[in-house]
């Protein structure tokens, strides 16, 4: 099987989010909320559409990295901002910043 062309892959961006709160999250944590509201939000079909991934390695001090569609990074913009508690806790989830490469979205994860 030919592999896809360039032109035709599905652009992704990177879309660093940092969740405010008293408490620190764990990961774990913090990926179920972040999916449960995307679908809550989207719905599943929508999520997929989105090709939302939640990069397990880049997650610290309540700030981590997802991979999204480019034609959906508002959408995930819009359902990171709804959410609202995280395990029985008030929270604010804020995006920092979206960027085409990964490693211009680390420098913003390690920011304090």
């Amino acid at each position: 099987m030919k592999p896809v062309i360039p032109s035709l892959r599905e652009k992704k961006r990177y879309l660093v989010f940092e969740i405010k709160s008293n408490t620190s999250f764990k990961q774990q944590s913090a990926e179920k909320a972040v999916t449960e509201e995307i679908l809550k939000f989207i719905g599943t079909l929508g999520y997929s559409k989105a090709g939302v991934i939640f990069l397990k390695d880049n997650y610290k001090n309540n700030k981590g990295i997802l991979r999204v569609g480019n034609k959906h990074v508002d959408e995930i913009k819009m359902a990171l901002g709804l959410i609202k508690q995280i395990e029985k806790k008030n929270v604010q989830v804020n995006t920092i910043y979206v960027s085409g490469i990964l490693n211009k979205a680390k420098k913003y994860l390690k920011e304090d």
